[in-house]
């Protein structure tokens, strides 16, 4: 039996001063409108922005007053979270649940920088393996690395799931423009194995490597996809077991079993258990981008990363983006009553931001238990979701505007495109700025009968604004463009996490199911003599065993 880590009593939220003083605040800013904020304030526009990075961060469109933002920031620093950043920048074992360091920002760490754990500096460790990486990237890419039959690789598939996926996939969608030519990525996550199928359909094994990312290589999709890969690319060569080293590699800590899969270890790339999931795009995991950006790509993204670590960790919260974006998603999320976030970005290459965002997010923070395992008594995590402008303007945005409930938005553009096809990105910047003022002043029905609208129909057009967003404008996407607006969301998960006073960095309620899921396994194949779920799930095996004739 493990011995229970010291873990400090937290002091719950709801009685602490400043959240109390904040409670009283908010019903004062529910009746202000930000049509009203903007005319009493003309320097609003320009004083609640920061601008850093090539990065410009207008939150003046937040239902929050100067007195807002003050009061946030006193809870902040009542909450300790400054001391919590240090802490976590130090090495300390912030992660309680599993007496973890918490040091996704070592592995952006440049070299000569010091982070300790339990007395060892682990940023050496990091380049040891982001240069082998390099190495081993570089062999792909030059086509030096040869598949089984002398053919170069044109297709890399990462196998992963969660953090091992959502990630790499993100980047290679975000980061096509730098990707070599003649070289693919592809991503196989769900144990569907339709994913599988369609991801493999049309290739030639012989120039096909897989990456299998599982740090325990016993991640039961992953490794389900993984075996099921090896079967694909031994049927196309005779069976013949030593073409297993020329087309898988590995990302994990498990040697035996990377060795056991017939995956030469010299080829196997590792990582640390103060690396979460989720915060791992840029580790190991990362390979797959790595491979397609090339070395000097994935550190140009590993220095924006830094860059924002920097800035998070060094600038005073009162001008500190993520610190900033963490206390305006906590006003929204529990004295506003907003319970979901619309992150929005206008930029195709970001086509799966929003569901990268997700995890880190809704893994992160959605708990319901303090530090101290005690249960808290306010809403912690607010549902993340969204897609790319302008498709979603003519899918959800109708909601956003006129529906009943208020949906805060990130609104994520840039100023300058990767492509010059005439005039859209000037129409697709109007539409962004548009979309974030009529959220915020909306349309009256005295304006719109104004207009000669009869006044019959002017209330169908009424659109009552005072929804808040948040405007994210950067100079141009790139690789270091990209490592500082995801470090950006990482540090404002950070934030309201410490806030909160929950543990950001375990993820608990994952695992019930994967218990279930390895107990059914057996049943579904007419193996279990007796079925002792409830009555729906024992229905539904027996439904399912029915129709596949065991």
């Amino acid at each position: 039996m493990s011995t229970a880590p010291a873990i400090a009593p937290v002091t719950p939220l709801d009685t602490r001063p400043e959240w109390q003083a904040l409670c009283t605040h908010a019903e004062k800013v529910r009746t202000l409108h930000l049509r009203d904020l903007f005319r009493d304030d003309p320097k609003r526009g320009d004083e609640l922005a920061i601008e850093a990075l090539d990065l410009h961060f207008d939150y003046s469109k937040q239902r929050v007053t100067r007195e807002t933002l003050q009061m946030l920031l006193a809870l902040a620093k009542a909450c300790g979270v400054e001391a919590r950043r240090d802490a976590m920048f130090r090495g300390d074992k912030i992660n309680v649940a599993e007496n973890r360091a918490v040091l996704h920002v070592a592995l952006r760490a440049p070299k000569g920088t010091v982070i300790k754990v339990d007395g060892k500096d682990v940023v050496p460790e990091v380049h040891q393996v982001l240069d082998a990486m390099s190495a081993f990237a570089d062999r792909v890419r030059s086509g030096e690395w040869k598949g089984h039959t002398g053919k170069r690789i044109r297709t890399v598939i990462n196998i992963g799931i969660g953090g091992s996926d959502l990630g790499p996939a993100m980047a290679w969608d975000a980061l096509k423009p730098w990707a070599q030519q003649g070289l693919e990525c592809r991503f196989v996550s769900n144990v569907d194995e339709n994913d599988f199928f369609e991801n493999t359909k049309d290739l030639d094994p012989a120039e096909t490597l897989f990456i299998i990312s599982s740090k325990t290589f016993t991640t039961l999709e992953t490794m389900a996809n993984a075996h099921t890969a090896r079967a694909w690319s031994l049927k196309a060569f005779g069976g013949d077991e030593k073409s297993v080293a020329k087309h898988f590699a590995a990302v994990s800590t498990a040697l035996d079993e990377v060795r056991k899969f017939g995956i030469d270890p010299a080829n196997m790339f590792g990582f640390w258990d103060w690396v979460g999931g989720r915060y791992s795009m840029d580790s190991a995991i990362g390979l797959s981008t790595m491979i397609a950006v090339g070395p000097q790509g994935f550190r140009d993204m590993l220095a924006g990363f830094h860059e924002m670590d920097e800035h998070f960790r060094t600038t005073p919260l009162e001008r500190n983006m993520p610190a900033l974006m963490g206390l305006v998603g906590l006003w929204n999320n529990q004295f506003l009553g907003c319970d979901t976030l619309a992150v929005l970005p206008y930029c195709q290459y970001l086509d799966r931001f929003s569901a990268y965002l997700q995890q880190l997010e809704m893994e992160s923070n959605g708990k319901h238990v303090q530090l101290d395992g005690q249960h808290v008594r306010w809403q912690t995590c607010p549902v993340v979701w969204g897609q790319p402008g302008t498709n979603g303007q003519h899918a959800f945005y109708q909601m956003i505007h006129q529906g009943t409930k208020i949906v805060p938005c990130d609104f994520i553009a840039f100023a300058e495109s990767l492509h010059n096809l005439g005039d859209h990105q000037d129409l697709l910047t109007a539409n962004v700025l548009a979309q974030s003022e009529a959220l915020a002043f909306g349309k009256t029905q005295k304006e719109i009968e104004g207009e000669g609208v009869p006044a019959w129909l002017a209330p169908h057009k009424v659109m009552e604004g005072n929804r808040p967003s948040t405007t994210i404008l950067g100079r141009k996407l790139s690789p270091r463009m990209l490592g500082r607006l995801v470090a950006l969301y990482e540090h404002k998960v950070f934030t309201m996490g410490a806030i909160w006073g929950v543990n950001s960095f375990d993820q608990w309620g994952v695992e019930l199911g994967k218990v279930l899921a390895k107990r059914i396994i057996p049943e579904l194949g007419g193996k279990a003599a007796e079925l002792k779920h409830d009555g729906s799930t024992n229905a539904l095996i027996r439904r399912y065993r029915a129709w596949r004739g065991r």
